[in-house]
């Protein structure tokens, strides 16, 4: 149960309510009556404290529930005003008055005084043994308290599951943003923000609340009610230090205590995970991909993507902007890291010389980028050194398999913000379609929207019978004969029937090449000179990558 919706629990301390001391059998058995601050049961009982001398006040400390019998209340109005009003200002939860020999009822100074300094003041019609009140609301203090450690301890499990379960810094921190009902942010030492979770007052995206309460703010004190831990850092010589610091906003609601308690568990947490090398650059790059995947995914809408990039550090100005995907897949090896890539890719990029927003989606196998060209004329230009910037931080990173085909680049079209959202989306589908094609440096996006479509209906029987249909007799002729005619038909059609080339890329003779040629028609039934054939023959190749 959550402390934000539990009557018995305040919300900002560790305690009970006012309102649940009264509940107690010990209280309720004298016959409460409230004379004064009905609309302050809410109050934070912290302490119960028994006592009948006229200065008590000077023995309390704040958040005591004080039972009295009224004699030392003093017998003028007078003295019964000044003793309302020191207890008033020492911040106790409430006064609570049982009446008999001292009071039939209680004077009028006395309610007066209380109602107008807003202190609950309870009157008791019959006699209750005031150790028991007591022990039951202390014992009830502490249960809140256990309780408190509990969901804590919850939150802490879940988190190290998570990690088991081969989660990182994100899971921990989504788990801490449902738990608090609020964004939470990591950020370095220095203020930068590295990872956002959660969500902002009605779904806003946190980098959105990152940039209007933290971003400028950084040296300033956070909002009233903000929850900051500090992620201990690691290693020789930062015994003390801070690596990152947790930041938790009350935006969506109140941060109560269990929030804190929480916090600083997943903190511990944190700290061993960024004691491993560099997680720190493969969290911010987590971040910055998991902004162009929504992005992408039309999740951030093209007016407020400017603003949430910037925060992310990415500045293009009015800049035509170039959306690039390079798909890793399965070529990922065990001894690579991303964090590795993160920064092996970041410093290949630097380089290239214009503005660079590069995020990592390993789940996808993806690194997505964002450009800043100063034309779309460099279009091609920057394409170029992109990929080879790319893939040489691949190959630093160590996440290539022996043997493994490199990773595959595609790059969108350049143009604003919602040309961005559209480009990277079509380039990492394209990507994905793009698997085992003949390698280059980089695929145009727009050049594999055939590829793409066949990609689409790669689990549609019809697809798989078309293949069958088009070039079955070929590729049974290749498990059964040599040489192999299925390269023989794709080079021939890739120089779309230029026999010369042909024979040239495959290092044939002239005559080999016809005879090649002349087997593939019979084997087919087909005329290799029809175009309608040339087109099914080209489709089905292109699909059999998809089917088999």
């Amino acid at each position: 149960m959550d402390s934000r919706t539990d009557h018995r629990f305040d919300t900002q301390g560790a305690g009970i309510t006012v309102q649940r001391a009264l509940e107690l059998p010990g209280l309720r058995s004298g016959l409460p009556e409230i004379v004064a601050g009905a609309d302050r049961l809410g109050r934070t009982v912290r302490w119960v404290h028994a006592g009948e001398v006229p200065n008590i006040a000077s023995l309390l400390k704040g958040g005591e529930l004080l039972l009295t019998t009224g004699y030392g209340l003093g017998t003028r109005p007078a003295e019964q005003r000044a003793f309302v009003r020191t207890l008033a200002e020492r911040g106790i939860a409430a006064l609570v008055v049982e009446l008999g020999p001292r009071f039939t009822r209680l004077p009028a100074a006395l309610v007066d005084t209380a109602r107008a300094a807003g202190l609950p003041l309870v009157q008791l019609h019959r006699e209750v043994p005031f150790v028991t009140v007591t022990e039951e609301i202390h014992t009830e203090i502490v249960n809140g308290h256990y309780a408190l450690l509990q969901r804590a301890e919850e939150v802490h499990r879940r988190c190290t599951e998570a990690l088991l379960g081969g989660g990182g810094v994100p899971q921990v921190l989504g788990i801490l943003a449902d738990f608090s009902g609020n964004p939470v942010f990591l950020e370095t030492a220095d203020g930068r923000l590295l990872y956002a979770a959660g969500e902002g007052p009605q779904g806003a995206d946190p980098l959105q609340v990152w940039e209007g309460l933290r971003g400028p703010h950084k040296d300033a004190p956070p909002p009233t009610g903000s929850v900051l831990v500090d992620v201990p850092g690691g290693g020789p010589g930062t015994a003390g230090s801070v690596r990152a610091r947790l930041v938790l906003l009350p935006v969506r609601a109140p941060l109560a205590p269990v929030h804190r308690i929480a916090a600083e568990r997943a903190a511990g947490i944190l700290a061993v995970v960024l004691m491993q090398a560099r997680q720190e650059e493969e969290l911010a790059a987590r971040g910055r991909g998991d902004f162009l995947t929504d992005l992408a995914e039309g999740r951030i809408t093209a007016e407020d993507a400017p603003a949430q990039a910037r925060v992310l550090g990415f500045k293009p100005g009015d800049s035509p902007l170039l959306p690039v995907v390079m798909r890793i897949g399965d070529s990922l090896s065990p001894g690579g890291g991303w964090a590795v890539l993160a920064r092996a890719v970041s410093e290949e990029l630097a380089a290239v010389g214009v503005p660079v927003l590069l995020g990592v989606r390993p789940v996808e196998g993806r690194v997505l980028v964002l450009l800043g060209l100063r034309s779309e004329s460099e279009r091609s230009a920057v394409a170029d050194r992109v990929a080879a910037a790319l893939r040489a931080g691949v190959e630093r990173a160590g996440m290539r398999r022996p043997g493994s085909p490199p990773p595959v680049v595609v790059v969108g079209v350049a143009g604003g913000w919602a040309a961005a959202s559209a480009g990277l989306r079509h380039a990492a589908e394209t990507a994905t379609a793009a698997q085992g094609l003949t390698d280059r440096p980089w695929y145009d996006a727009r050049r594999l929207d055939i590829d793409l479509l066949l990609w689409r209906l790669r689990d549609h029987p019809d697809l798989a019978a078309f293949v069958d249909r088009a070039i079955g007799p070929l590729r049974d002729h290749d498990h059964r004969s040599k040489p192999p005619l299925l390269p023989t038909l794709e080079t021939y059609l890739a120089h779309a029937g230029r026999k010369a080339e042909t024979a040239r890329e495959l290092h044939l003779n002239r005559q080999t090449l016809y005879n090649r040629l002349a087997r593939i028609g019979e084997l087919l039934g087909t005329d290799l000179d029809d175009p309608q054939t040339v087109l099914a023959l080209s489709l089905a190749l292109r699909a059999r990558r998809h089917v088999l």
